[in-house]
């Protein structure tokens, strides 16, 4: 192995962990009081409305609002927080009933009752909006309330997958009162029922949350309030972090920052190194001459050498993907490698040749600048030094910041684009049921009517979600053999936090979503 893999000497120490079984490994402490934890990230919100956001506005999100289940540490599978119980009534996976705790409260005093649980819920999808978490309740036809603390979810097809759903930080419950029934809520006075309470809120630059009294759930906070830091790219990050002025980094570590905390001895300063279920990956667009060939598509799945993006431009900061659904979630296959073995010019020639294409394929790779990382240029400069090198393609590479870019794959515009995806929830289902339809996350429709017809509702109708696997390897090879959609990498979690930190190793729930309650300062060596 190499030096990136080593244990940093003294205690700036990588701490290997698996997500799933949230594992402690640093030694704990008590909450004290000696300020609020600062935690820095590059993912700020793009709304304080959870009806309006399907993005990293989650991390927030999911400590100062409740759901009916979340992740207790250690759980793979959601468990209730603000509710008592949740379960299936039926055999089918079609009513999902829910009873409150008592005396929940969000906040500002206002109870938190079923009618408030149903009002959150429907207005998610009675709003509609773009870039909003409607698409999740896609299975849901209707909401019912009994009394102040029972709520009846009535599915429109078995979907054992609801509860997932349901843990969402997207399915945040808001007060009647505060948030419209038709409309987002402009402003920053937020009065969730979370662990924290929003105390201020800047746009851009910082969020504090101080501990919500009021809170009943599992959450055992370890601390009495947290600060998180917005940075606008990784360096700035780290530099507060080495500066001292911020505790604890999530989310937007760029891989030579990540090297250069494992290679450099700091004994003020650890780093854990954790499983994650991030993925990126290609989009072909079916419309565009030459991306809507098969041929063409199954070329590039020849071609691309996954193994040198991870090593070159990641600096093995990621994991090489051969399949949409990614290691370590039950059903992941490997059917890329399976199908195409190594990169091989000789032949992606041949699949070429064989559709009677003999010419350099013209393609435009389109990719955006400001969303997944400071190495997503670099990415895509590997990959075309990749494909032209194989003097098979001709690639021109082309990019636009992160707004502008959606509003071209919507509209079709680009024969090839790059995507990443944050899971929803912890199953193989979200790595492939939200990339196909008509309707998608893609805004590139991907019929594949023996996935949508067959495969995901015989799976969804599956309690004991260790039973799809055979449903959900069969969805992946359908997509192999389509090439519609090319895996590149998995990525990992790096947490960097000073040494007199706890509790980062625990902080990540399964959709990689930080717990802000878990960490702490040490408080005995």
């Amino acid at each position: 192995m190499s030096h990136r893999n080593r244990f940093l000497r003294r205690v700036a120490a990588i701490a290997s962990l698996s997500l799933v079984a949230g594992c402690g490994l640093l030694s704990d402490g008590d909450p004290d009081d000696q300020g609020p934890i600062v935690v820095g990230t590059t993912s700020a919100p793009s709304t304080l409305d959870p009806a309006g956001a399907w993005d990293g506005s989650w991390e927030l999100y999911r400590n100062i609002f409740q759901t009916l289940l979340a992740y207790p540490n250690g759980a793979t599978t959601p468990q209730p927080d603000a509710a008592r119980t949740c379960s299936f009534t039926d055999s089918t996976s079609r009513t999902y009933r829910c009873q409150l705790r008592t005396g929940l409260e969000f906040a500002d005093g206002d109870p938190l009752t079923a009618e408030a649980v149903k009002h959150s819920i429907d207005r998610i999808r009675a709003i509609d909006a773009p870039g909003g978490p409607a698409g999740l309740l896609g299975s849901l036809d209707r909401v019912e309330t009994s009394g102040d603390r029972d709520i009846v979810f009535h599915l429109n097809k078995p979907d054992a997958t609801f509860p997932f759903v349901l843990a969402t930080p997207a399915m945040s419950l808001v007060d009647p009162d505060d948030y419209p029934a038709d409309a987002l809520r402009e402003g920053t006075d937020v009065h969730g029922s979370g662990p924290y309470e929003l105390q201020s809120y800047e746009e851009g630059d910082r969020a504090v949350l101080v501990r919500n009294d009021t809170y009943r759930g599992f959450a055992k906070r370890q601390n009495d309030a947290v600060t998180i830091r917005y940075f606008k790219d990784s360096a700035g990050m780290v530099e507060a972090l080495r500066d001292k002025r911020i505790d604890v980094t999530y989310r937007g570590l760029a891989a030579d920052d990540i090297v250069a905390l494992q290679e450099h001895d700091d004994e003020d300063l650890q780093l854990v190194d954790g499983a994650g279920t991030d993925i990126s990956y290609l989009v072909f667009n079916p419309a565009d001459p030459w991306a809507g060939r098969p041929a063409v598509r199954k070329a590039v799945a020849q071609l691309v050498d996954r193994g040198a993006i991870a090593h070159k431009v990641y600096k093995d900061t990621v994991d090489p993907l051969y399949s949409m659904v990614p290691k370590g979630l039950t059903g992941h296959a490997t059917g890329f490698f399976d199908d195409y073995g190594e990169p091989s010019v000789a032949k992606a020639r041949k699949i070429l040749a064989d559709a009677g294409i003999t010419r350099r394929v013209p393609l435009t790779l389109w990719y955006t600048t400001d969303r997944y990382g400071s190495e997503t240029g670099l990415m895509f400069q590997e990959l075309k030094r990749q494909l032209d090198g194989s003097g098979l393609f001709t690639i021109t590479l082309k990019s636009r910041p992160w707004k502008s870019y959606v509003a071209g794959f919507q509209k079709h515009e680009y024969p090839v684009f790059g995507r990443g995806w944050f899971p929803d929830f912890p199953d193989a289902d979200n790595f492939i049921a939200p990339f196909v339809g008509e309707h998608n996350a893609l805004g590139t429709p991907y019929p594949a009517k023996e996935i949508t017809g067959r495969l995901l509702p015989h799976a969804r109708a599956e309690s004991d979600r260790a039973q799809t696997v055979k449903d959900m390897e069969a969805a992946q090879q359908i997509m192999v053999d389509d090439a519609r959609l090319l895996p590149l990498w998995q990525g990992r979690q790096f947490v960097a936090a000073s040494v007199d930190v706890s509790g980062g190793e625990q902080a990540l729930d399964p959709s990689t979503v930080m717990t802000m309650w878990t960490l702490h300062r040490k408080t005995s060596w």
